[in-house]
């Protein structure tokens, strides 16, 4: 009896693993850009990244002060680096930042400051798996690294030089320039 059993538990196993196979060779799971994903997609991705945070992020207070020229210095990092994506002051998103999947978020209109330093520290060190986040580990020095983790912690209250350097970034886009990419203007 336990024989049947354990050979019904992989003939069950060994269908359902042909079977996710089966979907992924075919092209039954898309692996475009501008599809929906599933919902077990989002759930895993969500966990994963969750769990892996939690597990790796940082603890503590940041080995860098949160103080203007930091924070100044922390703009001018985003702004060479993150504003394509995750956009300008004026919150819109740039024809890049429109074609993501998954879509980067508009920090000036959601920002991240409610999450601890450590986990925005780990996103913008590490990057985010099959996002279009990078990881910027090899490109910016660690001070660099703590710099615009602050200013994406503060964004929202930054003292008045960071602020008047945060307001001055270009956007990416216009909402006109958009709608003429799209018509063929």
């Amino acid at each position: 009896m336990l024989r049947g059993f354990v050979f019904g538990a992989a003939a069950v196993v060994a269908t359902g693993l042909l079977g996710a196979y089966l979907l992924i060779a075919t092209g039954g799971i898309p692996a475009n850009a501008d599809a929906k994903p599933s919902g077990l997609e989002e759930w895993a991705a969500r966990k994963s990244l969750h769990a892996t945070i939690a597990r790796q992020a940082p603890k503590g207070s940041p080995p860098v002060a949160a103080d203007d020229a930091n924070l100044a210095v922390g703009v001018k990092i985003y702004a060479a680096n993150c504003a394509v994506c995750h956009g300008a002051a004026d919150g819109e998103a740039s024809n890049i930042a429109q074609g993501l999947y998954q879509r980067a978020p508009q920090l000036a209109k959601d920002p991240v400051d409610d999450d601890e330093e450590g986990e925005i520290y780990w996103k913008v060190r590490h990057g985010i798996r099959l996002t279009g986040m990078p990881s910027f580990r090899a490109t910016l020095a660690e001070t660099k690294l703590w710099q615009v983790t602050l200013f994406l912690k503060h964004m929202p209250d930054l003292p008045p030089a960071a602020k008047e350097a945060w307001i001055a970034v270009p956007g990416q886009t216009t909402p006109s320039s958009t709608q003429e990419a799209r018509h063929g203007t």
